[in-house]
Parts: C-alpha cells; sequence; structure tokens
C-alpha cells in the first residue's frame, strides 16, 4: 500500500486574501508544496509583491485583484486562472474584517459589512469556484475558520458570529458536494502574530489572557498553519471531507492553565 504524498506538483491554487498574514503564509505555502498559486486581494501592490514571492520558489502566479464583496472580480479571478492554467484544483477562502466594539450598540452596517465578508464573501468564493470543480469531478475548498467559531471573545460579536457560520457552512458544502469529488474543510487558526495584532498581543490584557489560555504558551506563526492547507489541499486527506480542522496552540484544549 502507498502512501499519499503530502505534496501538491500539477496543482493549481487560488487564495482570496492570499497576500497578507496568514493568507500569504498558505499562499507561498502552496507553492512550495508544488502548486502554482494565484494570491489574489484588494490591493494591487500586495498582489504583485506575493506573486513574485510565489514565483522565487519557482511556481507560476498571475498578478489579479479581487474583493469578497463583488462577485464580478471572484468570476474574472476564476476566468483567469482557468485562461492561465488550464484549471483550478485548490480554492483557499482567506479573506476577513473584524472590529471590535460593544456588542449593544454596534453598528448595523458594520455588522453587515463584517458578514458580507467573512462568510457571504466566502460563499460567493465558494459558489464561483465550486462550479468549476464540480464541473470537473475534482476539487479541494479550504475555509478560514477561527477560535471564535467555537468560542466567544469579548466585543467581537460580528466577526464570531460570521466565523461560526463559516463553519456551518463548510459542513454543509462537504454534504452537497463530496459525493462529487469536491472535498470542502475548514482550518480554525488559534491567536497567531501577524503585523495587524502586535500591539494587542504584546501590550494589553486581553493579549496577556489570550496568552495565558494557550498551553504551549506562545503565539502561533503564521507558516504554522502551511503544514495544516497542504494537508487539507494534498491526497492524503483525500477521505476527509466536513472538518475544522483547529490549529491553536491547545486553546480549546485548555481550562486552568496555573
Amino acid at each position: 500500500m502507498s502512501i499519499p504524498a503530502l505534496q501538491l506538483n500539477g496543482k493549481t491554487a487560488v487564495v482570496v486574501g492570499g497576500t497578507s498574514g496568514i493568507g500569504r503564509a498558505i499562499s507561498i505555502g502552496l507553492a512550495e508544496a508544488g502548486a502554482d498559486v494565484v494570491a489574489s486581494a484588494r490591493r494591487q501592490e500586495q498582489v504583485d509583491e506575493t506573486a513574485g514571492a510565489i514565483e522565487a520558489t519557482g511556481r507560476k502566479s498571475l498578478r489579479l485583484t479581487c474583493d469578497t464583496q463583488d462577485r464580478a472580480s471572484l468570476q474574472r479571478l476564476l476566468d483567469e486562472s482557468v485562461k492561465a492554467f488550464g484549471k483550478v484544483d485548490i480554492l483557499v477562502n482567506s479573506a476577513g474584517k473584524i472590529k471590535r466594539a460593544p456588542t449593544l450598540t454596534f453598528p448595523e452596517d458594520e455588522w453587515r459589512d463584517i458578514v458580507d465578508t467573512n462568510l457571504t464573501g466566502t460563499l460567493r468564493a465558494c459558489q464561483i469556484f465550486g462550479g468549476h470543480m464540480l464541473e470537473r469531478g475534482y476539487g479541494r475548498i479550504i475555509n478560514i475558520a477561527s477560535l471564535n467559531s467555537f468560542v466567544a471573545l469579548a466585543e467581537v460579536a460580528a466577526y464570531a458570529a460570521s466565523k461560526a457560520a463559516v463553519a456551518s457552512l463548510t459542513r454543509s458544502l462537504a454534504v452537497e458536494w463530496s459525493k462529487k469529488g469536491v472535498l470542502v474543510n475548514a482550518i480554525a487558526p488559534g491567536v497567531f502574530r501577524t503585523a495587524l495584532n502586535s500591539d494587542l498581543l504584546d501590550n494589553t490584557p486581553r493579549g496577556k489572557e489570550l496568552l495565558m489560555r494557550t498551553p504551549m504558551a506562545r503565539f502561533g506563526k503564521t507558516e504554522e498553519l502551511v503544514g495544516a492547507a497542504i494537508y487539507l489541499a494534498s491526497e492524503a486527506a483525500s477521505f476527509v471531507t466536513g472538518q475544522v480542522l483547529v490549529v491553536d496552540g491547545g486553546f480549546l484544549a485548555s481550562g486552568v492553565n496555573q
């Protein structure tokens, strides 16, 4: 019996929200595993920089922007990727927004914006790329969930609601699409240090509590999510679908740590 390899040679991946933080790490990691990778986001300069990093691994890329709130831009992303590579095998949905504010007075327009980006934007990309994958009878979709898919953090109710729904959407699509060759899973990152949250993690009581709640006693590095993404995108996970793979340093297992 041969063991399926954790490699992606000959595969094409599109990473929506793939030019910063977790998405960028996954984009480059998939390329290092052998895939051609299109890392897309709203800002052209970030798209260009990440494409250069992907090409530095020896793989191919494209320089295409998209916005998860703009269905036409996602369709264009699919069409141009198929034109260049002939197919898209892997979709990673990593675009997201968060805002911390008391739920009692949280403005409805900001609630709608967060849900539209994190949840409905994921649905849009799944519908557009999923249609292509279903026609081919093959696909791997990896959504990015969150610790907030399972537990609440104070004053981020819109984000938490959207990410809980992403986990549910992942299961629903797996039930509908898996028999047709399209496997749908999610990764739920724990607390990972990025350029956007480093001050919060290092200099606030919230950061200290998050560290205390993590049994490994440190925050994650974005490259530590790459293995989970490669696994779910590879043939090693050919019977894995509808799952939310938590990569959190033990956070969800945590009760009293001291």
